[in-house]
């Protein structure tokens, strides 16, 4: 038998949509302890699958669903290798929490769609499953976004030092933690999303590795210019974004056909790590340790350019604190899933601008 503990499975696959991010923590001492970690990435029919209903299409209802069941099954499965990876059976895990799949994002006009049939999910896995976790948040008047930044203030705020989590998935997102002051977080703008789009459509490759593509390339700035126009980037917070906005269709309407690719692939990144670092300069003033984590957080280039933009700061992984950048968005979904359970708010309603705390997330027992 395992030892006495408090097991939460998290599970995440955000809007880079290569797959799914698992882990299992024990959250029964003052500090999470990750036990065990698995990525199961989506075959390729579903990822494209899951792509095309980022945009409206024929039968999209009917669609969706299978695709959310099909996400279950991809989420069971990743469960089950996550599991048998450690001492610790099925039945002493008290909870999987699961971030779903979001399809759609629209807090202002009051909801947000992240499918993954969380019934299946429980039924498969004899595990109780929460899920939903963004919509209470909205229904309160809130973006229901970012959520990860409670949990980076619960683990990673120094007592003395202003840091900056930065988590580069599709899009990217901040929580700035302040010695002296509140907690504060929100989406900046395009992550990987857009360089990974590009590079499949032009490369054949998922994703430019380390940035090389993008370092061979030459910054487009009439381009740059353009994308940096987009009015989100100057929206005061709380604020959120994802593939409604930034998208194929989006970069289409800035190009005039006669860029070459890899000057486009270089502006692109650069775009990523201008977001990042004007968000930083104008919302975190007086920040001295930027940390990253999410899948960016492995693009060399990025890192540097960002350490070039923001040359007063410190600019490092989350490996640095002891978290490893590829699950800290997963274990905050499992902590997320505690806090549900427990009867305790997941939200900060400074990050979100909803009215007030709430308790997230629908539940499905086992």
């Amino acid at each position: 038998m395992p030892a006495a503990g408090e097991y939460y499975v998290g599970l995440m696959s955000g809007t880079s949509l290569d797959g799914v991010d698992a882990v299992l923590a024990d959250f029964s001492s003052s500090s999470p302890r990750l036990l065990g970690k698995h990525f199961q990435p989506f075959p390729d029919e579903l990822r494209r699958e899951l792509l095309t209903l980022n945009q409206v299409t024929p039968d999209e209802l009917h669609r969706c669903m299978l695709a959310g069941n099909r996400l279950a099954d991809a989420y069971a499965e990743a469960t089950h290798a996550l599991l048998a990876r450690t001492t610790i059976p099925a039945t002493a895990v008290q909870a999987i929490g699961c971030h779903g799949q979001t399809l759609r994002h629209r807090p202002e006009c009051g909801y947000t769609v992240q499918i993954g049939n969380a019934a299946r999910l429980a039924e498969l896995t004899g595990i109780s499953v929460i899920n939903d976790f963004r919509s209470r948040d909205i229904a309160a008047g809130g973006q229901g976004a970012p959520l990860v930044p409670a949990f980076h203030d619960r683990i990673l705020r120094h007592p003395g030092i202003h840091r900056v989590i930065v988590n580069i998935g599709g899009i990217a997102n901040l929580t700035d933690l302040p010695p002296d002051g509140s907690t504060s977080g929100f989406d900046c703008g395009p992550g990987n999303l857009l360089l990974d789009a590009w590079c499949q459509t032009h490369c054949g490759q998922p994703y430019d590795a380390d940035g090389r593509w993008a370092a061979s390339g030459q910054v487009l700035p009439a381009l740059l210019e353009g994308l940096l126009a987009e009015p989100y980037f100057a929206l005061p917070p709380p604020k959120s974004t994802g593939r409604d906005l930034f998208n194929a269709d989006w970069l289409q309407q800035h190009l005039t056909g006669t860029e070459a690719p890899v000057d486009v692939q270089a502006t692109l990144l650069e775009l990523t790590c201008r977001g990042i670092a004007d968000a930083i300069r104008q919302r975190c003033t007086g920040a001295a340790e930027i940390y990253l984590c999410g899948g960016g957080a492995r693009n060399s280039r990025l890192r540097k350019r960002l350490s070039e933009l923001l040359p007063a700061c410190r600019v490092d992984t989350t490996a640095a604190l002891n978290v490893d950048p590829d699950f800290l968005e997963a274990l905050a979904f499992a902590w997320l899933a505690q806090q549900t359970l427990q009867g305790r708010p997941g939200n900060l309603p400074a990050v979100t601008g909803a009215r007030h705390p709430c308790i997230l997330g629908a539940i499905y027992p086992a």
